[in-house]
């Protein structure tokens, strides 16, 4: 729903006078003079949606788009990226930070720069988070075809590289016509401030079309209001999901990303300190309640804590509050074992919701929790499994205890690593992370202090996210430490917004863990059967294996090339000094470290789940016959719900 204010004043012209209640510009100038009248609501807070403007210029969008941001500085902020994925990495941060309410727009060229947004793109939709893309675009009037960077199809002239963001996109449309844009940008922000549908939003602008003039109805330019629903459960569904809580003996909720989307956290703690129902949480739902909660379980899944899998194993009844109940979360079909298990799945998206064959509550996430824990009062677990699970959480705190522990004269392990950064972190520190062994290790041990501090992206695990959103984060939330997890895998990926966070004086905190490769595909790799072949950073051998001697690539004098300051640590004492000086600094800081990798992966507990990734059914390779054998056994105990 969005409501509207007249503006005011004459705004700018160019060309023929405007006809009367129109005001004469571009379709660029329209299009950002638009996007910066338009503000979300929820529960009373107004948020401008469209916060800024990320750009690389290039010929197709510079005269346009990138025009249009020089004529309207005042009410439009723009920021120049390095890379165009990068640029929708950090719009992303921001607006998970943001709480969905608030966004920035990426504006790129035709070519390259349009394409590169397409793994972004999948990011964010994956993720159910808003971005706004703004790529241009062949000519719509084909004067200048081919032109530089155009895609020739032969068989359909209407097609460029823009479609490839399509499938990623929640809605896409190509503006070839200037009074096309109207109903375009309103659909746009209809399904970025939409709750069950936001994600990417792509609008193609062709060259020629963003530089054509037009008299825009001032209608179009008032400032207009978006207000997020909280839709309440529908009575039959509530009643039939308390009926389910009330009548299982060992439910367990399990909390996902629709919890923080929603602000739904006060909502849940209430509802586990009326009932006693232990709350174990998906990687985007981690945080959701504070790791010293007596509640809160930890990771559920695969990267689990044993805790958490060993309620999932034994629920007769599962809670499942915005989760999308991925592989990773269900151990591929192996965690609920109970055999009369149901699931309850209260989801503000019916698709998400029906999943598991659950009994549905469509609804959002704090209205939902809020009706339910009503519906429940009275009602609670019986104390002997309260009093169990608790047990439990104290067994598991003890092995993240001695998980964390290093003497200081120490070269730490990653774990150790990470427990080092637990004992500097402040409440309000965001930890933003996305892939590698650090995501594991992270769900497994990581002690969330509030609903903020946990930001790891595992939606799609991206590679190159950390550092990018890390920026979006900051700018989410300036004054917050915010710290950027990142193996070296990850940082040859995409270390170029390093740039950006100098040239926009963000003070980033970078953790670079340099373990020469992908240890944790290594891993993968060797439970497998495929030896852990082409997973290392190294020279060839005399057989022209890569494993010779490390690449002599030194992570942190990049850094430091890129306008980084840059703190070497070796001891687990030196690493956490080092953390602390971090902590404290007001620009852009690295601390970079190389950790004990002797036995071969990173010292983290074992997973306590399983996760599906098919082995080679015949090999002549023993280590792949070996692998082959335990996947059977592992896959044997997969099952549907139905």
């Amino acid at each position: 729903m969005s409501t509207r204010t007249p503006a005011t004043g004459p705004g700018p012209g160019t060309g023929s006078g405007p006809s009367p209640g129109t005001r004469r510009m571009t379709v660029a100038q329209a299009l950002i003079r638009f996007l910066a009248a338009q503000y979300t609501e929820r529960d009373g807070v107004r948020r401008r949606l469209i916060a800024g403007t990320w750009g690389i210029f290039g010929h197709g969008n510079v005269a346009g788009v990138g025009q249009a941001l020089v004529e309207h500085a005042d009410v439009m902020p723009y920021h120049q990226g390095r890379n165009e994925q990068a640029m929708v990495h950090a719009a992303v941060g921001f607006a998970r930070r943001s709480g969905r309410l608030s966004t920035m727009a990426v504006t790129t060229s035709i070519g390259p720069g349009a394409t590169n947004l397409v793994t972004g793109a999948a990011l964010a939709t994956v993720n159910r988070l808003p971005v706004l893309l703004l790529p241009g675009d062949y000519f719509a009037t084909h004067r200048a075809d081919p032109l530089l960077q155009q895609l020739e199809q032969p068989s359909a002239a209407d097609v460029s590289v823009n479609d490839t963001l399509r499938p990623v996109s929640r809605f896409f449309d190509r503006i070839t016509r200037p009074e096309a844009l109207v109903p375009s940008a309103l659909n746009a922000v209809r399904v970025l401030t939409d709750p069950a549908e936001t994600g990417a939003v792509t609008l193609a602008l062709p060259q020629d079309v963003q530089a054509e003039a037009y008299d825009w109805p001032e209608e179009f330019l008032a400032e207009r209001v978006w207000r997020i629903r909280r839709p309440a459960p529908d009575p039959a569904e509530l009643a039939a999901a308390a009926e389910a809580v009330r009548s299982a003996a060992r439910p367990l909720i399990v909390a996902g990303g629709g919890v923080r989307h929603s602000a739904a956290e006060d909502a849940l703690r209430a509802l586990a300190d009326a009932t006693g129902i232990p709350v174990a949480s998906t990687q985007a739902g981690k945080g959701s309640l504070r790791y010293d909660h007596p509640a809160d379980v930890g990771g559920v899944g695969h990267t689990g804590t044993e805790v958490a899998d060993g309620l999932a194993r034994g629920a007769d009844l599962v809670l499942g509050v915005g989760t999308r109940y991925t592989d990773f979360t269900t151990a591929s079909g192996t965690l609920f074992r109970h055999p009369g298990v149901r699931f309850v799945n209260l989801n503000i998206s019916a698709s998400d919701a029906h999943k598991m064959a659950g009994t549905t509550v469509v609804c959002d996430a704090r209205a939902g929790l809020t009706a339910l824990t009503a519906a429940l009062a009275g009602h609670r677990v019986d104390a002997a499994h309260e009093a169990a699970y608790r047990e439990g959480k104290r067994r598991w705190e003890r092995v993240v205890e001695a998980a964390f522990r290093a003497d200081d004269d120490a070269v730490p392990t990653q774990t150790q690593v990470l427990g080092a950064l637990d004992a500097v972190v402040g409440d309000e520190d965001v930890v933003v992370n996305a892939a590698g062994s650090l995501p594991g290790d992270l769900h497994k041990l990581w002690r969330a202090r509030s609903p903020h501090q946990y930001h790891v992206e595992y939606g799609y695990s991206c590679m190159g996210y950390e550092i990018p959103a890390a920026i979006g984060v900051q700018q989410a939330a300036p004054g917050v430490p915010v710290w950027a997890l990142v193996g070296d895998g990850t940082y040859l990926m995409m270390p170029t917004e390093i740039v950006t966070a100098v040239q926009e004086g963000l003070p980033v905190k970078l953790l670079l863990v340099q373990n020469h490769g992908y240890a944790s595909i290594g891993g993968l790799s060797e439970a497998v059967g495929a030896e852990r072949f082409g997973t290392a950073y190294r020279h060839r051998d005399a057989d022209g294996a890569f494993t010779g001697a490390p690449l002599p690539v030194d992570l942190a004098a990049n850094a430091a090339s890129l306008g980084m300051d840059v703190l070497r640590a070796r001891t687990a004492g030196e690493l956490r000094a080092a953390l602390r000086t971090a902590r404290a600094a007001d620009r852009p800081t690295c601390v970079y470290v190389e950790p004990d990798t002797s036995d071969g992966g990173t010292a983290a507990p074992p997973a306590a789940a399983w996760w599906d990734v098919p082995v080679a059914e015949v090999s002549g390779r023993e280590a792949a016959v070996r692998a082959r054998t335990a996947y059977d056994r592992e896959a044997a105990a997969r099952r549907r719900a139905l």
